[in-house]
């Protein structure tokens, strides 16, 4: 297993929990309602939870993530503190009570579509005390499953890199360009940049600033770095045209409808986590503040997001 762990510091606050005593799998599985696969256990008493370096696994059939292959974004710990734990707020009861998935066993890892496809153990064959087959459970197309290793063990093997599913490099960074340069905005971002009157044209600096994203990794993505963070930013000012006080709840509700699963204009994906995190820095450090009835984004921040972009659009012409 060396080498399998991506141990960033955002992996080790979203996911990493200590390792499970044994009186903590054992309570962990009567509250689950089944028995936790031998080859899982003991790869979590070695390191419980976190995000793999290697996060795809091939498929012989087509998903809603790709033709050939889905990809993971983090496995679950056998625990209750962290979100995404076993257990957690965010854990499999959670994704089987509110997101509808089926009952047919445990979700252990979600996807980087945040809740619209994860990963399961599947007893359906084996029952709650057998060895379960893994699955990949499709929220998008009406819970497909699609089956994906016989077991954990073999799940885990399996996981490859992403560059063996990559394009003609060339070919996708050109993919990667028009996307940005000529795709269409969802209809919640065409609407938002509609209501700007302080930059004249918000739709060309946002594809400015994409292209800029673009040059700068080869894709079109958001993460954490400080590229990402004014995207973000300036996607939260947008987003203010319509909600000028809101709740945390409402932006990450509504988050993926602006740029990340809607549109051809669309990075086609996002991890939560960072969003969230540069959502909690934000009001931290003031530029989101209380208001009466909820939050809202300071007049000084929301005029720094403006410059800001509106000097990036000068520079590009």
């Amino acid at each position: 297993m060396k080498g399998f762990w991506d141990d960033s510091d955002y992996a080790k606050k979203t996911y990493v929990e200590p390792p499970p005593t044994a009186a903590l799998v054992a309570s962990i599985e009567r509250e689950l309602g089944y028995v936790l696969p031998a080859s899982y256990v003991a790869l979590m008493k070695k390191h419980n939870g976190g995000v793999p370096a290697r996060r795809c696994f091939p498929t012989k059939t087509r998903t809603t993530w790709a033709e050939d292959h889905v990809a993971i974004h983090g496995i679950s710990a056998i625990g209750r503190e962290k979100a995404h734990s076993l257990c957690g707020a965010l854990g499999s009861a959670f994704m089987l009570e509110e997101w509808g998935y089926p009952k047919i066993g445990v979700v252990f890892a979600d996807c980087p579509s945040a809740g619209h496809d994860v990963i399961m153990f599947d007893y359906r064959k084996c029952g709650p005390r057998g060895e379960p087959s893994v699955v990949h459970v499709d929220q998008e197309w009406d819970y497909a499953i699609t089956p994906l290793a016989k077991n954990f063990d073999a799940f885990v093997r399996g996981l490859v890199d992403e560059s063996v599913f990559a394009d003609d490099p060339k070919e996708a960074l050109d993919a990667a360009h028009r996307t940005v340069l000529s795709g269409k905005f969802s209809p919640l971002l065409a609407r938002l940049c509609a209501k700007v009157d302080e930059i004249d044209d918000v739709a060309g600096a946002l594809r400015d600033l994409g292209e800029r994203v673009v040059d700068a990794k080869g894709h079109f993505s958001l993460h954490g770095d400080a590229l990402s963070r004014h995207f973000y930013d300036v996607q939260l000012w947008l987003w203010t045209k319509e909600h000028p006080v809101f709740t945390r709840e409402e932006f990450l509700r509504d988050y993926e409808k602006i740029l990340a699963l809607a549109g051809e204009f669309s990075t086609g994906g996002y991890a939560p986590g960072f969003v969230s995190d540069w959502f909690d820095a934000r009001v931290k450090s003031g530029a989101i503040r209380r208001a009466k009835r909820g939050l809202a984004l300071a007049p000084k921040a929301a005029a720094a997001i403006v410059k800001k972009l509106a000097r990036r659009a000068r520079e590009e012409k």
